[in-house]
This record gives C-alpha cells, structure tokens and sequence, in this order.
C-alpha cells in the first residue's frame, strides 16, 4: 500500500451511509472555514481555523505531514455524497509516526452537522487498522489517544474502539488547560492477515 496516497473506505452500515477518508485538498478551505465556526470544536481542536487563509495553512500542513511521512491526516466525506460537493463530515489523523517507534498518536473531530451518527468510532476503527497494518513493520504496536478529561464524548469513542483509558495527564495551559485522558490501543495479533482479506 502506499502510505502517502492512502484512500481508506468505511462500508455503509444498516444506520449510516459508507465513508470515504481521503487526503485534504486546496478545494476543502472554504467548507473547513464554515465547519470551523463551530464552538464545540473550536473547542477541543487545535489549531482554530479563522479564514480561508488559515484553512488554507492548515490543509498545507495535512498535506506537508504526508509527503514528510511523519502524520497523515484524513478529510471525512459521505460516499453517498462524493462528487455531489463531497461534504465534509469530520477528520481523523495519525500523528508522530516514527520508523522503528512503538507508538503513535490519533485525533478526530466530526462536524457539528453530522454528529451523533458513529462517524469518528467508525472513522477511528478505521485509521487504527491501517495504521496497525500499513507500520507493522516499521515496529508500530500501539497507537495513543489523548483528549481533556472533560471531553467525555471523545472519551466514549475512544472506549468504543478499543482504546483503554490507562493514564491522566497533567494540565499543560495554554495548549492542553486541564487535565488529559491517555488511552491506548495495542495492535492486536493477526490484524494484518484480517484486513488483507
């Protein structure tokens, strides 16, 4: 698999139509100023995103993440929608990855409008598997979530996929002002033969 160039697919459930985690491009800066005047997200995402030219930073950065190998970002679409304006319904990243490191580091976020539909657990599931199989060989066994630990709806994703809650974190103001939640998922054995079939 080509790990700069992934393209990851969700299938639809009985609920929930199936999903699309593609790369960021120049053409999300416009819907990601709009999702970004959420104050729940403005909330717990970092950094915020004002205008378009600070959407535009921020997608260049996803974009510099990836060519560098070190952090793959994933814009949520509907695959019902693709094509039709591909609307945005979240993002979920792998961050701090590291050849011949243990661990890496996941985040997410779902847009105020499509909230309450299981898409950062499937979004999230997702991710972690790739990441599991595409960096087994780069020594990757466990992928760490951190969150504030009054972000109780990211503490309930995190536990639906997997991830143990195994530590708190000090507050570290002015980037993380209370304290944290660590989970942690380890790569469960035989995961690479499950998703290869």
């Amino acid at each position: 698999m080509n790990k700069i160039a992934a393209r990851l697919e969700v299938p639809a459930t009985p609920s929930a139509p199936a999903l699309v985690l593609r790369p960021w491009g120049p053409g999300d800066a416009a819907e990601l100023v709009t999702l970004y005047r959420d104050e729940t997200l403005r909330r717990w995402a970092s950094p915020a995103v004002d205008d378009e030219a600070g959407a535009a930073r921020w997608v260049r950065d996803q974009q510099r993440g990836r060519r560098a190998g070190d952090r793959f970002g994933f814009a949520v679409v509907e695959a019902q929608v693709e094509g039709a304006g591909q609307r945005l319904v979240g993002h979920v990243v792998l961050k701090n990855v590291t050849p011949g490191a243990a661990a890496a580091e996941v985040g997410y976020w779902t847009a105020a409008h499509a909230r309450g539909r299981g898409i950062a657990p499937r979004a999230l599931r997702t991710v972690t598997d790739w990441a599991f199989t595409t960096f087994a060989d780069d020594g990757l066994t466990h992928v760490k979530l951190l969150h504030q630990v009054d972000n109780t709806a990211s503490c309930h994703v995190a536990r639906k996929c997997g991830y143990e809650l195994t530590a708190l974190l000090p507050a570290a103001p002015p980037a993380f002002p209370r304290e944290g939640h660590v989970h942690v998922r380890t790569r469960p054995p035989g995961i690479r033969e499950r998703i290869a079939s």
